[in-house]
């Protein structure tokens, strides 16, 4: 059963001095930590006293500004503020950071244990090991300074996550975290934690899926050949035979295997905010700071490490010769690394390995994505004959080919009509924006038929940036137009074509506000409609390299259907 920290737990978290007495020196961890294991920072970490420092913030004053949305003014207090390891302010700060990704509603008091006594049919933690579920890597189950019951603990909960999140189905990384959040809350806090955490989707935390484990590691690999361009070479060079890919394989672990535990703690005070870019520039400084280290210090001689760069990487880390404060400085000092960068990187990169996957799985996975098991179910096919105005059976099944396989797996459901539901921005918004993707089907009074298929949810028209500010843009690369009266034809995003570096312009998928809607954008937009849902233009983009839609470019609306997919 869960512990309860004792006392006033704003009174605790707010104790922020750095100087501890040493009986109050293990007061931050819970009960199930082994905390004799855990060294205090080395001298030469320690930084140096001038007493002038500014006073550490408290858990209170972090709240306010959450609550008043200030949320780049956290970023900065998260980042700047180096909390002493054992701080009970993280008891309290950790789950209010991963609270705030929270999209389900809010769990009911006593969920989690509802669910632990649902899968294992009591609440008293078993002696006996526990099986894990697939999604763990068995040879990263980190335990950090838990306890004997903190691991089985550990076990518990990424036990529950798999049962009540079926659609992990691989995740390194989240036994660490759930370690990692162990050591500073209640199993029960800790379960809430990694729900926020997974559930997110504002920003990404934890990788779910093999595809997107693949597409990290590749965008970190990407990132440092531009931003680490010395370093990338040099091991290149020293290792003729080896692939970079070999290295940036392992890239998580560098930072959750090797850094020592007070760095990765501090680390996790900014991850817990920022989401996993926060690792992405820690791992660059890791590669950076090893560089340096290999040219100046025998033990790191290119004969010793060519045959094991991945291993010296780690056992660098180790014993980093940083602070916590310089290597998150360092990390948050380099420049032209922005969100939007990075997700124009992850995007492409991801698009790129689905094309590949899909081109190189050979006929099979092409002969079943048409086959009937694929197709909508008879009964889709006779709802879509008798309510839309814009696809007939043939056109149906045309553009159920051009759709990414996963999706075909699910049913279509008419979601908006004009027909039925009015012409009115307001009611689309209403009855479409929850939903991915979608599919928008737009008949003109002249009778062409055209449209986009969009692969993210319209909501995140309202989702902000670090600086408060809302997103023009936004979707990904698996967006895509299509035409299907007077011609049939579909275009991708020009990102699936190849490798070269593509500009801003060519990444605007989907925009919208109260008064349009945008798909595709740079030198012309490929779609555009006015808030009454009446009147459109068309024209050629760099997004999708498309021709106008329609002939005239200018167009009246007849009917718009928006569909979406039963089941995701």
């Amino acid at each position: 059963m869960p512990y309860h920290r004792g006392g006033d737990a704003s009174s605790q978290a707010d104790k922020l001095s750095g100087i501890v007495e040493e009986s109050d020196l293990y007061e931050g961890f819970a009960p199930h930590v082994e905390t004799s294991e855990i060294k205090t920072l080395d001298f030469y970490n320690l930084p140096k006293q001038t007493g002038k420092e500014p006073a550490l913030r408290s858990y209170t004053e972090i709240q306010q500004l959450l609550q008043q949305g200030k949320k780049r003014d956290v970023k900065n207090i998260l980042r700047e503020n180096s909390w002493p390891i054992n701080s009970p302010i993280r008891s309290q700060l950790w789950p209010m950071l991963c609270g705030q990704h929270q999209t389900k509603q809010q769990m009911l008091d006593g969920f989690y244990w509802e669910m632990v006594h649902q899968v294992f049919g009591t609440t008293e933690l078993s002696e006996k090991p526990i099986m894990l579920p697939a999604f763990v890597d068995a040879t990263h189950c980190l335990p950090y300074h838990l306890t004997s019951t903190g691991r089985a603990v550990a076990d518990r909960i990424v036990n529950v996550l798999g049962y009540d999140c079926p659609d992990i189905t691989y995740s390194p990384v989240l036994y660490p975290i759930t370690s990692i959040l162990l050591h500073f809350m209640s199993e029960e806090e800790a379960y809430i934690c990694l729900a926020g955490l997974v559930g997110s989707k504002e920003k990404v935390f934890i990788n779910q899926t093999k595809l997107q484990h693949e597409v990290t590691w590749k965008t970190v690999m990407q990132i440092a050949k531009k931003h680490t361009k010395s370093a990338t070479s040099y091991f290149q060079r020293i290792c003729p035979g080896l692939k970079l890919e070999r290295i940036f394989m392992d890239w998580c672990w560098w930072i959750l295997a090797g850094l020592p535990f007070q760095h990765l703690v501090r680390i996790m005070d900014c991850y817990f905010h920022e989401g996993i870019k926060v690792l992405y520039r820690v791992a660059l400084v890791i590669l950076n700071l090893f560089h340096k280290e290999c040219q100046s210090n025998n033990e790191w001689s290119p004969d010793n490490i060519k045959n094991d760069i991945g291993n010296a990487l780690i056992k660098f880390c180790k014993k980093i010769p940083v602070s916590p404060a310089k290597l998150l400085h360092a990390a948050f000092s380099i420049r032209g690394l922005s969100t939007q960068y990075i997700s124009r990187i992850f995007i492409k990169t991801e698009m790129l390995l689905k094309s590949r996957s899909v081109l190189t799985s050979g006929s099979k996975q092409l002969i079943k994505s048409r086959s009937s098991d694929n197709l909508p179910t008879s009964q889709s096919q006779v709802n879509i004959q008798m309510m839309s105005h814009t696809l007939t059976i043939r056109e149906l099944f045309t553009l159920w080919s051009w759709l990414p396989v996963r999706i075909t797996m699910y049913q279509p459901v008419l979601l908006y009509t004009t027909e039925e539901h009015g012409c009115s921005l307001t009611t689309f918004y209403v009855r479409v924006e929850q939903h991915e993707p979608t599919l928008l089907m737009i008949k003109t009074c002249n009778n062409e038929v055209f449209g986009a298929y969009c692969s993210s949810r319209w909501f995140e028209r309202n989702v902000k940036d670090d600086k408060g500010q809302r997103q023009a843009y936004f979707g990904t690369g698996e967006t895509f137009l299509f035409s299907l009266f007077p011609e049939r034809a579909k275009y991708p995003w020009v990102g699936i074509e190849g490798d070269k570096d593509l500009g801003h312009s060519s990444e605007l998928f989907m925009a919208a506000d109260s008064k349009m809607i945008t798909i595709g954008g740079g030198e012309g937009q490929a779609i555009w409609m006015d808030e009454n849902i009446r009147f459109g233009k068309t024209d050629s983009c760099k997004t999708f390299n498309n021709p106008p839609l329609c002939p005239s470019g200018d167009f009246e609306i007849r009917v718009l259907e928006v569909y979406g997919f039963v089941g995701i």
